[in-house]
């Protein structure tokens, strides 16, 4: 096995974070939760589906009040926006203000929906949502923490539903997807190409 030939790589400097270094692909999905009176709206690319069941999981700091209110209340939802949707996307993240609430300044102008089955926030017209109950909270990533939880349901626009008899490139192309380009740009994706898996390839 030859060894990495580093005149082709930097090294990165690990005393600052790696991850803003260097370009890498992500989901972007919206946390809602329930805060008080009101409600909480914060954009998360460091999220995931946990395994193939029904675990989903976001990294969050208890700097935030995503994590107390998830503590709080237990539980929270997701929603997963459309490339058009970036904007309100984007002003979910808003930071607060001394005088008023987040909910009051910011996510009630908003285009939002309450979930169907529990007190917290979706964002109106994203593609796909969940609704998950606390599982754990995984502490001990510097100040953040990986919060889990069971998905207690799951919607799903129909046109953005798999579908065996339809080509899904073509689906793609017509109902685009979102990514995040860490750090700092998004993409929208309409173009998908087979993956090769080996034969016989079982997950």
């Amino acid at each position: 096995m030859n060894t990495l030939q580093q005149d082709k790589y930097v090294l990165l400097d690990n005393l600052t974070s790696i991850w803003d270094q260097i370009f890498t692909v992500a989901p972007l999905v919206v946390i809602g939760t329930k805060e008080r009176q009101g409600y909480d709206l914060a954009p998360k690319h460091m999220a995931m589906p946990l395994g193939f069941g029904k675990y989903f999981g976001f990294v969050c700091t208890p700097r935030h009040n995503t994590f107390s209110n998830v503590l709080a209340t237990g539980g929270f939802t997701v929603s997963f926006p459309k490339p058009d949707q970036i904007i309100t996307t984007s002003l979910s993240a808003s930071p607060r203000m001394e005088c008023i609430s987040k909910s009051e300044g910011i996510v009630n102008a908003l285009p939002i929906l309450r979930a169907p089955s529990m007190d917290a926030p979706i964002l109106a017209d994203a593609y796909f949502y969940l609704e998950c109950g606390l599982y754990k909270i995984i502490d001990g990533f510097d100040d953040y923490s990986i919060i889990t939880g069971t998905i207690k349901a799951a919607y799903a626009h129909r046109d953005y539903m798999k579908v065996s008899e339809m080509d899904e490139q073509q689906q793609i192309l017509k109902n685009p997807l979102l990514a995040y380009i860490a750090p700092g740009r998004f993409a929208k994706i309409t173009e998908t190409i087979d993956f090769p898996f080996p034969k016989n390839f079982k997950r």
